[in-house]
């Protein structure tokens, strides 16, 4: 099964912890991330919520919430090492329903009207201002 997803080097352990999975798997950039993801509730395993430490298997189905979007995907291998980004997609696949679920949410997101952002002035907004209010 290994060399058939061309994942070169890479040994199938038995047991491999969720955070260690979803680094693996290019979820998260770090660990530390997947931690604290794992730890507040936004990835569950087979639509429960779990420990950092908790094994994940072959055929366990993840969701995980990343900022408005939720991707669903099933284990399909388990690895411990980081490797490629092609490497890495091939240790899951994404549900046909999350897929659609993701772009339809995107749509509706790029439908919204942008709220222009408060704060400080641009350089050039200040001299928009100046200028109006020198030449009054």
């Amino acid at each position: 099964m290994i060399e058939e997803n061309n994942l070169e080097g890479v040994v199938e352990p038995l047991r491999v912890r969720i955070d260690k999975w979803l680094w693996a798997a290019r979820f998260y950039k770090t660990r530390a991330l997947a931690i604290q993801a794992v730890e507040q509730g936004k990835v569950l395993i087979n639509a429960e919520r779990v420990r950092p430490a908790r094994a994940v298997r072959e055929g366990d189905t993840l969701s995980i919430r990343r900022g408005p979007y939720t991707t669903v995907v099933v284990v399909q291998v388990l690895s411990l090492r980081r490797g490629p980004a092609v490497n890495a997609q091939l240790l899951y696949a994404e549900t046909a329903q999350s897929v659609a679920a993701r772009q339809e949410l995107a749509e509706r997101l790029a439908l919204q009207p942008r709220v222009a952002p408060g704060g400080r002035p641009t350089k050039r907004a200040r001299r928009q201002i100046t200028r109006f209010t020198d030449s009054a």
